[in-house]
């Protein structure tokens, strides 16, 4: 066995000899300048752009074979600006010699300093570096009918590089498609010795600057990565990316940001990416999430639970340069939270098991966004209780006396049609949302839920609210935005609310008792609430059970009326004074905003009311006439017979109603009769005086 090694030993040091020699060799007689002109024409061969060595290049050898260069020029690609593609102050790399007696390729560090690359992309969308990264087309080997054979491990050729280092980069980046410009610099890039399926560190920074929106990005990465041989397969450790953003519209002047990720593997070959443990703080807002990707290259997919820690939204929006909303409670907006999974592709994002609490209010269901290009969006969530009063803007004390009273559709109309049109138009829209509990305009509604389907500039929603105001409400609402002028339709039933609370708790007070059951059919057209309302037209009705009306005793009204015709003191006001009736029932039509209304009639046990008059939706003022007839009591055959009938003028507004008597309304069958009387006996004088047929000629006039 002895001999054998020594004459084994005997031939690798006399080919490491040889080697050695060979190289001296060359270093000593052959300069690699001398080269340049080849070197040059290869590069104009290969790839098809003009290769500028201005610098000495460097040969070294022992016991590493490298070779060090000046400043080198890249051209740009035909068709491009004159400045370089890319260019390099100082370049070095040196290759072990030794090893490469065993297919070990070992190289020192990699340094580049004083790199610039000039990127761009013409008015046309062509890139300058598209002819650099064309693959050509692979020719199939010839099938000689025999299995591949692969190589050994010990044929392998194992490379490792003791790091790279890029000093003081700068990248510019010119897109003249979307007139985009941004500027890399200061790029700086430092590794630790590389090494096919073995961990290496890897720092880089750099600054990046908008111009146009004089923004400022320094981005700072850190982590350990690891890589195969075929470079297909990445496997990152411990990854911590910072990013501090500074500019004028920046609260503060900068903002930063930090993304950590425990584990990111990535396998290019089977299409697949697993992020764990991912992190993103920014300010109060704290992002956790797992991300599985599969067919990340062909149909990019990616799940996995996300979740947002509870953050202040007011603060946030301040962080982001954006005004919070004027509220009425100082603490709305000021607690939010939400997880759920994540199901997006390329096209769509679905939220799935999503659980939102804002506030005090807790919010679970999904929603998804399907084609981003023309989004189309999906949801269907359920809340428990949320008091929408709060996050309005605060109330002034005369508007909560004058606001009308609106029911959920036309409120719904109302601010849908504060929306840009073009914004509805491409509204595409279809979801449910069901509320255990929503304050709104100070109003309790219990057991809610609605509906939205929006496409092709049609929008409906239908809603419904089984516990309002112990009766229920349901009504639809279809708006048609496809011409220059949105058109509005809307039907609403109420049945069997109760008027008194409701009016307590949306205006204050409450001037009506009683249970109503009403309907309304409406449409209008219109950008403004005001054009909807000058041109609404349709239909209503109404029945009042059980009424009571407060501030309005018309039984006193007729009483007073008695006492002024026989010369008696009137009764004195009570603000107490209010009117019951048993019913009283009404339909009406509406015509430009105007509501007629012909045939309101109210019942009690001792009055009967009918009237008729209008009432203008745009000004809120009333026009109505009454007549109201106090019965007499039942006599002995049980019939009721007129007592007396009093005319009533009712003006004012919706919120101020003023009630005048018609004085003529006041004369009684009894004094008509009295003044028929005396009105003959004067006749009959103007007879006795001017002679016979004067009375029946004054009647004929008159």
């Amino acid at each position: 066995m002895g001999k054998p090694l020594k004459i084994i030993l005997s031939i690798f040091a006399t080919l490491t000899l040889l080697v050695i020699v060979v190289v001296c060799a060359l270093f000593i007689f052959i300069d690699p300048n001398d080269f340049k002109p080849e070197i040059q024409a290869a590069v104009k061969d290969k790839i098809g752009r003009e290769l500028t060595l201005e610098g000495e290049l460097k040969l070294s050898v022992f016991p590493w074979l490298g070779i060090s260069s000046g400043k080198m020029v890249l051209s740009n690609a035909e068709g491009f600006q004159s400045k370089p593609f890319a260019e390099i102050e100082e370049s070095n790399i040196n290759v072990k010699l030794l090893p490469l007696l065993s297919k070990e390729i070992e190289v020192d560090r990699i340094v580049l300093k004083g790199l610039t690359v000039n990127l761009a992309k013409n008015k046309q969308g062509i890139n300058n570096w598209h002819d650099l990264v064309e693959t050509q087309p692979e020719i199939p080997a010839p099938d000689s009918g025999k299995q591949d054979v692969q190589p050994s491990a010990k044929a392998q050729t194992i490379l490792s590089i003791g790091g790279i280092t890029i000093k003081n980069a700068r990248i510019d980046w010119d897109n003249q498609k979307n007139g985009k410009h941004l500027e890399f610099k200061d790029v700086n890039l430092n590794t630790d010795k590389i090494v096919f399926d073995q961990p290496f560190a890897v720092d880089l920074a750099l600054v990046v600057s908008d111009t146009q929106a004089k923004l400022t990005e320094t981005i700072k990465l850190a982590m350990d990565l690891t890589v195969n041989e075929k470079l297909d397969v990445f496997h990152l450790a411990d990854v911590n990316l910072q990013t501090t953003t500074a500019g004028e519209k920046i609260p503060g002047q900068s903002l930063k940001s930090t993304l950590t990720a425990a584990d990111v593997a990535l396998d290019m070959a089977k299409q697949d990416l697993k992020i764990s443990t991912l992190r993103l703080e920014s300010g109060d807002l704290k992002i956790a999430a797992d991300i599985t990707g599969t067919q990340i290259k062909d149909q990019p997919s990616f799940q996995g639970p996300v979740t947002v820690a509870e953050f202040n939204p007011v603060q946030v929006m301040k962080q982001l340069a954006m005004t919070p909303p004027a509220t009425r409670d100082a603490s709305a907006l000021t607690r939010l939270a939400m997880n759920f999974n994540l199901l997006a592709t390329d096209k769509s994002a679905d939220l799935q098991n999503l659980v939102v609490k804002l506030d005090d209010t807790a919010i679970n269901g999904s929603a998804g966004i399907k084609n981003f290009s023309e989004p189309a969006i999906t949801f269907n969530l359920t809340a428990d209780a949320i008091d929408v009063d709060r996050y309005l803007a605060p109330e002034k004390a005369a508007d909560k006396k004058s606001k009308p009273i609106a029911s959920p559709a036309t409120t719904t109309a109302a601010a849908a049609s504060a929306l840009p049109v073009d914004t509805l138009r491409k509204l595409n829209a279809n979801g449910q949302l069901t509320l255990q509990k929503l304050k709104a305009s100070n109003l309790t509604l219990q057991d809610i839920h609605v509906k939205l389907n929006a496409k092709n500039g049609i929008v409906t929603t239908q809603q419904s609210v089984k516990q309002f105001y112990q009766g229920s409400y349901s009504g639809n609402l279809n708006m048609d935005v496809r011409g220059n002028q949105p058109k509005l339709a809307v039907n609403e039933t109420l049945n069997h609310v109760q008027v008194a609370p409701l009016l307590k708790d949306y205006k204050g007070e409450a001037r009506m008792s009683g249970a109503v059951n009403a309907s309304a059919q409406l449409q209008a057209q219109g950008h403004t609430a005001n054009e909807l309302k000058s041109s609404l037209n349709g239909r209503l009705s109404f029945l009042f059970r059980d009424s009571v009306i407060l501030g309005f005793n018309l039984q006193k009204i007729i009483d007073s009326s008695k006492a002024l015709v026989k010369g008696a003191p009137l009764p004195t006001d009570n603000k107490k004074d209010q009117t019951l009736f048993s019913e009283i029932t009404g339909t009406a039509t509406v015509n430009n905003g105007i509501l007629h209304n012909n045939d309101l009639i109210a019942h009690s046990s001792k009055l009967r009311v009918n009237g008729k008059g209008s009432a203008n939706l745009n000004t809120e003022k009333l026009d109505y006439k009454i007549n109201a007839t106090l019965l007499k009591s039942a006599d002995a055959s049980g019939q009721q017979a007129e007592k007396m009938t009093v005319a009533i003028n009712v003006g004012g507004t919706f919120n101020e109603p003023a009630y005048t008597v018609d004085p003529t309304s006041l004369l009684t069958e009894e004094h008509k009769a009295k003044i028929e009387e005396k009105k003959q006996k004067l006749l009959d004088k103007l007879d006795k005086k001017i002679g016979p047929g004067t009375s029946d000629l004054l009647k004929r006039l008159f």
